[in-house]
């Protein structure tokens, strides 16, 4: 089988994807990457890729900028706006790609509403990965982008369904498109939102049952597996870590890696406490900044998974990977939620008890060292992270999300 691997043009989320992808091409299967032109150079070396006219390389650098530094309701606005764009850049030139490639089957990321479209305009099967939140919903559940906590009340439900009568208003852009491609391929208006883009078939997510809130609504499709990672080797800590005093690891993703003021809080916070901090900020920081942090250790990139084994905290954006890799290990959580799902994935870590959070605005070094110095001391955190870990590790993961893509498709 021929599969085209659609997603956004992020690092992480095309990182699940060839994950993913490498797993199929050792089943037997062939995939090749269709991405907006200008995403290709992200895709590591060793994928086919196909580079979807309607974009370039420049035009992708000012999207992932914008979208790592969003800002109030024009910030929203404005991403909408961009990946609309992508959306309509695609569903335009994609479909002679796909049909000159002979794709038999597209694995489509949910924020990318142009693969639920594709999938049906060409009458193949289609199936959704989730790398963030799951989108599908639950009348008790709020929108992933949403930091409410869990309400399943009348008075909740009220809430939940007035946050989706905003979120309608903000993506009318994106709406648009939707509607504008399901006509075009002929397809009436049954396809009119990203929900609606989903599979029929399965959806795959990131995150386990036991770490989402509580689901109302049966869906068969969805499939909680857990982080989509290859097994890895043991990896050791390149840093001498001292076990008489605590370890926080704390980074904030690719996108984020550039919030120098909120590593400083963190640096200020944890001198205070007499607490060895590592710093991972994946490049997003220059040499002034990294050496005016004076923290323990300040590195663009480290053994992540290594590091949150040994470590007793991890300060984190609340992206997926770290969230999931954290919690396998028993590590609680300070949650700095920035964009995208964020807000929802912090709402969850509070909702557990495995963590806590603060606002990035409101992040102050004395705020931060009130609570890394409250989750350091309680031994609860720990406990209850470590029992959302056990739902992780025997959730399935990359085989199990292999064997439902096979099992949908064959």
């Amino acid at each position: 089988m021929h599969l085209a691997l659609i997603c956004p043009p992020f690092k992480s989320h095309i990182a699940v994807f060839e994950t993913v992808g490498a797993e199929l091409v050792r089943r037997g299967h062939r995939v090749t990457f269709v991405l907006n032109a200008g995403a290709e150079r992200y895709v590591t070396e060793g994928f086919d890729v196909c580079a979807v006219e309607g974009t370039d390389a420049r035009q992708m650098e000012r999207v992932i900028d914008r979208a790592s530094r969003p800002s109030g309701l024009l910030g929203v606005l404005r991403t909408v706006h961009d990946t609309a764009m992508l959306t309509d850049a695609l569903c335009e030139h994609a479909p002679e790609h796909l049909r000159a490639l002979g794709i038999d089957a597209v694995l489509g990321d949910q924020m990318e509403p142009a693969a639920g479209l594709l999938a049906r305009h060409l009458g193949v099967p289609i199936i959704s990965i989730a790398c963030a939140l799951p989108i599908e919903r639950d009348e008790t559940i709020p929108l992933p982008f949403l930091p409410w906590l869990y309400d399943p009340s009348p008075k909740g439900i009220r809430r939940n369904r007035g946050g989706e009568r905003v979120s309608r208003l903000l993506l009318l852009e994106q709406n648009r498109v939707i509607r504008k491609w399901s006509r075009r391929f002929g397809l009436g208006e049954t396809f009119h939102d990203l929900q609606s883009c989903l599979s029929d078939v399965a959806t795959i997510a990131q995150t386990t049952v036991g770490f989402d809130f509580p689901r109302t609504s049966a869906n068969s499709r969805l499939h909680m597996v857990g982080p989509l990672r290859e097994e890895e080797l043991e990896e050791e800590i390149p840093f001498d870590v001292d076990s008489g005093k605590p370890f926080v690891f704390m980074s904030l993703g690719t996108l984020q890696g550039h919030r120098a003021s909120l590593f400083a809080a963190a640096a200020r916070a944890c001198r205070q406490l007499d607490v060895q901090l590592l710093v991972a900020h994946c490049g997003g920081l220059d040499r002034e900044q990294v050496e005016a942090l004076g923290d323990t250790w300040v590195v663009d990139f480290a053994p992540q998974r290594a590091v949150l084994a040994r470590a007793d905290l991890c300060i984190t954006h609340c992206g997926m990977n770290t969230v999931m890799d954290a919690l396998e290990f028993g590590t609680p959580l300070l949650a700095l939620p920035i964009a995208f799902d964020q807000p929802g994935v912090s709402a969850r870590i509070v909702h557990h008890g495995v963590g806590s959070r603060l606002s990035t605005r409101l992040a102050t070094a004395a705020k931060m060292g009130r609570a890394i110095g409250t989750l350091l001391s309680e031994p609860g955190y720990k406990k209850r992270a470590g029992e959302i870990g056990c739902t992780i590790s025997a959730a399935g993961g990359l085989r199990k999300a292999a064997d439902i893509i096979e099992a949908a498709i064959i």
